[in-house]
């Protein structure tokens, strides 16, 4: 008999974790480091039940009601599933926050959203958001999770410890239309600030449900959770399918862990974005730098004969005689590999951005079922992926079930379905731009659908950067506060597909003579833009432009340049925008030089 919940016109999230604590309450919902035992814990889905109707039993007594906002501002944790399943089963709204979030950035959301109740992790969370004090001081009720100083100040903060009652019994579940909304994630746009995208409990629920008809998940697998519960895409696969299939998650220590991490628990499931994927490509290559020429032929002989049996597999090539020593090369060259991520790895599933092509077809090839995808926030996230009996690997699969696409006459490709978002919190406007009159959201990504329905990511119609990690940068408001600094003519941000971004700035000719002056610089130096004072002094005068902008606009380098970008040279148009393909095409070599080692 199958543990799968079924969905049904009443379900909604709390009521979907409901049904998981009465389907199989013995089974382990959870696994988590307890740094004081330093061992791997255990909680079952009857424990996590009555955590949160303690968690419940204190949010009532807040006095708080339907559609009254919440903030969560901790790592992935039981305790953010306490406080989110608590809340949701009251009617209130949750509002994520990254844990590393700037200060600023969290009293902008804190208000934009109207949240009335905020939770961070502890002493070192309340002292970064000391600058927003005041701000802080509005909210019902702040928590924290662990002991913190007496010495701060904050008005009703609390630790868990004393506001949790000793006990409490029974689950509320008051929310009796999955059109309600049940969170506001806030997501960058083409703007400085960020935008809340509004998701309804149908929304997310069509969303996930479609998910499991892609990539079957079963109770016995087991999920190891370090994307950001903030972001969607951990929110709704790592978390909320879980609860659909009864399966086991468990929280990793951190990100610098996860290597450790992932040899104890031995995932079977895997949900990551191309940044892991990239470091473990590249530890790998680095140690084969260390090898011998015979090493190297058989690792590159593994990975190409396995990419040949996975295009045979999915009947887009004959059968091979090489295909005899996969399993030779697989014991000498693809276990081991696999071994140290796990070594139990059913499905590695990858999303945020954009998958180098290289870097798949290795681990294709390694023989690491991976599963590409592409959606938005705004799409509750997901919106295609691949199959494992229809996979392509450079598209982003075909559409999740019940959702509609197609491409504008520019285009640009459009999505449909119940998993689109209500709409962007206190932006009408802003939402009349992305969904159009007929319904259709518009992703702002240029693509191409070939004859299976698979869709191929091809550009982006609005010159958005997506980062390694998935973060999307919107670059023209960085661009312009940069060169509002008398020393740069012009600013161009770089990072698609990178873990961070850079800057390329021109210098205005005026000022970069009495720049080099006082810097005792001289053209005749080999390349006095390289002089290690000058990027200093750039990169402070770059951060003091930024300096208002969200966490995001962080510039960590940048590649200096005298010669101006211009109409004459074809790297402007007519109408004086800057060619920001043609001028990254021109500068390959800076960007390499900028990225070196990462």
């Amino acid at each position: 008999m199958s543990n799968i919940i079924d969905h049904h016109n009443k379900l909604t999230l709390p009521g979907l974790f409901i049904e998981r604590s009465e389907k199989t309450p013995e089974r382990i919902a959870y696994r988590y480091f307890n740094p004081e035992t330093k061992t791997w814990e255990t909680s079952t889905w009857s424990e996590m039940s009555q955590e949160v109707a303690r968690w419940q039993a204190a949010l009532r007594k807040e006095h708080l009601h339907a559609g009254d906002k919440i903030a969560i501002m901790l790592p992935n944790s039981r305790e953010w599933i306490m406080m989110e399943q608590a809340a949701l089963g009251l009617g209130l709204v949750v509002v994520p926050l990254y844990p590393n979030d700037r200060a600023d950035n969290v009293a902008y959301i804190l208000q934009d959203a109207g949240v009335k109740l905020l939770i961070v992790e502890g002493q070192e969370h309340l002292q970064q958001l000391k600058t927003i004090h005041a701000q802080l001081d509005g909210l019902v009720r702040l928590l924290s999770l662990h002991p913190f100083d007496d010495s701060l100040s904050y008005s009703r903060l609390m630790s868990i410890q004393d506001w949790l009652p000793g006990q409490a019994v029974g689950l509320s579940n008051e929310v009796n239309d999955s059109r309600q909304l049940a969170t506001i994630v806030y997501t960058s746009g083409t703007t400085g600030r960020p935008k809340g995208v509004m998701l309804s409990h149908k929304n997310i629920l069509s969303n996930i449900y479609g998910a499991i008809d892609c990539v079957p998940i079963y109770e016995h697998d087991v999920f190891l959770s370090f994307l950001p519960l903030s972001h969607m895409f951990e929110r709704s696969l790592g978390y909320y399918v879980p609860i659909i299939t009864g399966a086991t998650v468990a929280f990793a220590r951190s990100v610098n862990q996860l290597a450790d991490d992932m040899l104890t628990i031995q995932p079977t499931i895997l949900i990551s974005v191309p940044r892991i994927y990239e470091r473990i490509h590249k530890k790998i290559r680095t140690q084969l730098e260390d090898k011998s020429t015979f090493a190297n032929k058989l690792f590159n002989n593994m990975v190409e004969s396995g990419w040949k049996h996975f295009e045979y597999r999915q009947k887009r090539l004959s059968w091979q005689s090489s295909f005899l020593y996969l399993p030779v090369l697989k014991r000498l060259v693809a276990n081991k590999i696999i071994a140290k991520m796990g070594g139990r790895l059913r499905v590695a599933i990858c999303g945020g951005a954009p998958l180098s092509q290289n870097i798949a077809k290795t681990f294709i090839g390694l023989g690491l079922n991976l599963i590409q995808g592409y959606g938005l926030t705004e799409f509750s996230p997901i919106i295609s992926a691949n199959r494992e009996q229809n996979n392509i690997p450079a598209s982003v699969g075909a559409p999740l079930k019940g959702i509609k696409t197609m491409l504008s006459t520019e285009g640009e490709l459009l999505a449909r379905g119940d998993s689109i978002m209500l709409g962007y919190w206190n932006h009408p406007d802003a939402t009349k731009e992305t969904i159009d009159k007929d319904g259709w959201l518009h992703t702002g990504d240029k693509a191409r659908i070939d004859e299976s329905n698979h869709i191929f990511i091809t550009g982006r119609i609005k010159e958005i950067i997506v980062l390694s990690n998935g973060e999307k940068i919107p670059p023209a408001d960085m661009e312009t506060a940069i060169t509002e600094d008398t020393l740069f003519d012009q600013a161009l941000i770089i990072g698609e597909g990178k873990p961070f971004i850079s800057a390329f700035v021109v210098l205005n000719p005026q000022h970069w003579q009495s720049l080099s002056k006082r810097l005792n610089l001289s053209d005749n130096d080999d390349d006095p833009l390289s002089d290690k004072t000058l990027k200093k002094l750039v990169l402070e005068k770059i951060k003091k432009q930024l300096c208002d902008f969200p966490g995001y606009a962080k510039i960590y380098k940048a590649a200096i340049f005298l010669q101006p970008w211009t109409i004459e040279n074809e790297l402007m148009t007519p109408t004086l925008k800057l060619k920001r393909e043609r001028i990254i095409a021109l500068h390959q070599d800076k960007i390499e030089l900028l990225y070196k080692g990462h």
